[in-house]
């Protein structure tokens, strides 16, 4: 059963009778499913420019973001966490495309809208991004290295440290709660936006004194409004959409970096710290 629904923050829903988990908002879907064609079909168009010998323009580009997202993860994270790369700059251009979308011109194509601006997208790609950031801790820190996290700051006395653990727990996870809403927050807002400016193509000129001039009609209106949506899309799509994807990208690469606290916090044994005979 498909239900239309009208209304800021609402989409249109299939039911195939089973409750919520079998109720989908098909316009997030298809949206959904341009923005990963895209982004794999981008991916490709990217892997066809990678050549050996001397680089052209997107290979520079791409070799420039690729060493700077490497240098990030060394100083943030780790020299053997490089298998973050690849996660990181899907997610970073996936959301970036999905966040594109509103470039389209959406009142022709009233099915597609920003794929990021549904809550449960962002949310699952949170979800995602924190069951991978628990499994690296475990893996790098073990099981009581990963608990002993939740202990911090190190510094403490063990009844201090005791104290902070329920909120050491709360931080851990809100992780995913923030890092969704901040991005449905963004490109939510700047849907409404685009929304609100479309409307001025029902403004109506005033009459000037004694002036009728009913040819002139919602005219004014919609040049108005397509100047203001223009400068809004180029603005709001193209920049924050970028900042929102490297935002995204950026938390990713911190949280990975979080997960290794305490690693090296823990005291040696004085044989593994021998004093250096010539120093």
């Amino acid at each position: 059963m498909i239900l239309m629904e009208s209304g800021v923050g609402t989409h249109p829903t299939v039911n195939f009778g089973c409750g919520p988990l079998c109720t989908f908002n098909y316009d997030s879907v298809i949206s959904s499913l341009l923005a990963i064609v895209v982004t794999i079909g981008v991916g490709f168009w990217l892997r066809s420019k990678l050549r050996s010998g001397e680089p052209g323009r997107v290979q520079a580009v791409f070799e420039w973001g690729y060493d700077q997202l490497r240098s990030l993860i060394r100083t943030n994270v780790s020299d053997d966490a490089l298998f973050i790369i690849p996660l990181a700059l899907t997610l970073f251009l996936y959301i970036l495309v999905a966040n594109w979308i509103e470039l389209f011109p959406l009142a022709i194509f009233p099915i597609l809208h920003g794929a990021n601006a549904d809550l449960n997208q962002t949310a699952a790609m949170a979800l995602i991004v924190i069951a991978v950031v628990q499994w690296y801790s475990v893996r790098v820190q073990g099981w009581r290295g990963y608990l002993r996290r939740f202990t911090k700051p190190f510094e403490l006395p063990w009844w201090g440290r005791a104290i902070n653990v329920p909120l050491n727990i709360l931080e851990e996870a809100v992780k995913p709660v923030t890092l969704s809403l901040r991005l449905f927050g963004n490109i939510f807002a700047g849907a409404v936006m685009i929304g609100l400016i479309a409307g001025f193509g029902n403004f109506v000129l005033p009459k000037i004194g004694a002036l009728d001039l009913p040819v002139l009609g919602t005219v004014p209106g919609i040049i108005i409004g397509t100047i203001l949506l223009g400068v809004w899309k180029a603005f709001d799509v193209i920049f924050i959409g970028f900042i929102q994807a490297f935002i995204f990208m950026l938390l990713t690469v911190i949280y990975f970096g979080a997960a290794r606290e305490g690693l090296g916090a823990s005291v040696r044994p004085a044989h593994l710290n021998p004093v250096d005979p010539i120093g």
